[in-house]
């Protein structure tokens, strides 16, 4: 009997996948629950298991393609006859012909940095014309089409109007097919120009900005000399547009603290060994970072807050994103409800999340609604960092390497452990005053940390 492998739907707000890596060949031995494929989402990347145990029959869609939710993307041979396995041979061999993912992969440099772009590409210039006869919102990047970043990508490249293209997706989402089709039926050709849309970008949908990546030099200056081109995998992809629109949206201003943890430190060191040993998970210094954080949230609420529009929005639970890097990119799984937990279930939390972040086993849901964000360059070493917003939060918490250096202490010169605070703060919501105010409360909560751990 053969079982269908569906693209499934990785949250309510997630209408298509990209396939990144088949875990097996056809003809292999799966069984049921076995991981089968890896996926990749706007909000998660995710191994997803077989549905049935037998034999891969057949795989419909190569690695790199990008299909709506739903879609068979494989066949299962539930009675595991591995003579069935040869047969699928001719298709295969169509398959290289189908891959649209290349077309991307041209534009594989995608290295562009946060600036106005110093020369858009010569074709825009010709369309320019057209724009004022269009809002400037419609379909240059989709902002009112559901669609992929793939596929916005496409209909710049081929300025291509969205909103001129019919959607067959789920909810009248524009999947690559769609895109693919206008192009080659010259369907939406004109597209407004991106340039006169980028600066009311920030304004459309309560502030929601989206990110066009563009190149800041021409194509020219990037390839000379000896080069190698590698494409940006799609979790790279979904980090630039995250990261480029949120310093489009966000007024970014930094301020820096730095606290003394010796008490902290020594606590550590003092019973990290009778903690593993008593609750069986290992004692790291992220959870009395978060614990602070969430003691300064509650006295400061604008820092735990988000923007729509001209509106305000005060979160009453703190949800906190932790940063977890991985070795094909970063991901910000989210502790909800941080303040109803005690120091054990902070502990337990981070380490499931980031353990599960690693094995790419986080659900759609644990990497959504956070209201403030923590990222830790100093478990690399890192003296300090100024950390972009991780939208929609309004503000994110930096630390440093915690180092031993010599400070004055009542006329003095000791030895302490000291680590740097960088807060990185939206300027529409948080001012200077409540920033700087929220890290001594943060400062004052590590030095005078009294709190039992065990």
């Amino acid at each position: 009997m053969a079982v269908d492998v569906i693209m499934p739907q990785m949250g309510e707000s997630i209408f298509e996948g990209t396939i990144t890596k088949w875990l097996k060949k056809p003809g292999d031995r799966v069984e049921r629950d076995e991981p089968l494929f890896e996926i990749s989402t706007d909000k998660v990347d995710a191994e997803i298991p077989a549905p049935s145990a037998g034999t891969l029959k057949e795989i419909k869609i190569g690695e790199g393609q990008t299909v709506p939710i739903q879609t068979v993307v494989a066949v299962i041979d539930a009675d595991g006859a591995a003579a069935a396995a040869p047969p699928p041979a001719a298709p295969k061999a169509a398959a290289p012909a189908a891959p649209p993912p290349p077309a991307p992969k041209a534009e594989a440099p995608l290295h562009f940095e946060p600036t106005t772009p110093a020369a858009p590409p010569a074709a825009r210039p010709a369309t320019a014309a057209a724009a004022p006869s269009r809002p400037p919102t419609a379909g240059g990047d989709g902002q009112k089409v559901r669609s992929s970043p793939l596929v916005r990508r496409i209909a710049r490249e081929k300025n291509i109007d969205l909103t001129q293209v019919s959607g067959t997706g789920a909810g009248g989402r524009v999947s690559k097919k769609d895109i693919l089709g206008a192009v080659e039926q010259g369907t939406g050709v004109g597209a407004p120009a991106r340039v006169a849309a980028a600066p009311s970008a920030p304004g459309v949908a309560g502030g929601v900005y989206k990110a066009v990546i563009e190149n800041a030099v021409p194509r020219e200056r990037i390839y000379f000399g000896h080069h190698e081109v590698q494409p940006m995998s799609t979790m790279r992809q979904k980090i630039a547009e995250h990261m480029l629109s949120s310093k489009h949206v966000s007024a970014h201003v930094y301020s820096i603290d730095e606290a003394d943890v010796s008490k902290i430190a020594a606590l550590r060191n003092r019973t990290k060994d009778e903690f593993e040993k008593r609750h069986g998970v290992k004692l790291s210094f992220m959870p009395f970072f978060v614990k602070a954080a969430v003691e300064a949230l509650r006295a400061f609420p604008t820092a735990n807050a988000s923007v729509d529009g001209n509106n305000v929005v005060l979160h009453k639970e703190c949800n906190i994103g932790v940063a977890v890097a991985l070795d094909w990119g970063l991901i910000v799984p989210v502790i909800k409800n941080a303040e109803e937990k005690n120091f054990l279930g902070l502990q337990r939390a981070i380490n499931d999340l980031a353990e599960r972040a690693r094995s790419k086993k986080l659900k759609p849901e644990e990497v959504a609604e956070s209201t403030f964000s923590i990222t830790n360059p100093g478990v690399f070493g890192g003296l300090m960092g100024m950390p972009v917003i991780n939208q929609p939060n309004v503000a994110i918490l930096g630390l440093g390497a915690i180092q031993k250096r010599p400070v004055v202490i009542d006329e003095a010169i000791a030895i302490r452990s000291m680590v740097y605070l960088t807060l990185s703060y939206d300027h529409r919501c948080v001012d200077g005053a409540i920033a700087h105010q929220f890290l001594q409360r943060v400062k004052s909560t590590l030095e005078a940390w009294n709190e039992n751990i065990l």
